[in-house]
């Protein structure tokens, strides 16, 4: 699965993408991806067929401006998540 997001927020924004199947977290290591502003990123995601996945961002040094689940998948949200199914999401913009 492909994961397209974008930063149209003014500051760099760090994302992890969480598993609600299984404890599992990508990148995983206590690492995140770091997105600088107006920056677009293609994230190829290894996870099983009808996984369900979740994107958790924040603005990099304050993690209480978020996205979808924030921080350690800590937060609810409407429509953050995804189906794992092979394919490509449409582009996640992340704005203020």
């Amino acid at each position: 699965m492909t994961v397209v997001i974008a930063n149209s927020h003014p500051y760099a924004v760090m994302l992890e993408m969480y598993s609600q199947d299984r404890d599992h977290v990508w990148p995983g290591g206590n690492e995140a991806y770091l997105l600088d502003d107006g920056e677009t990123k293609n994230i190829s995601l290894a996870c099983e067929d009808e996984e369900t996945i979740c994107y958790g961002a924040w603005v990099q040094g304050d993690d209480s401006t978020f996205w979808g689940v924030g921080r350690d998948n800590s937060q609810a949200c409407d429509d953050c998540c995804y189906t794992c199914d092979g394919g490509s999401t449409e582009e996640i913009n992340l704005v203020e």
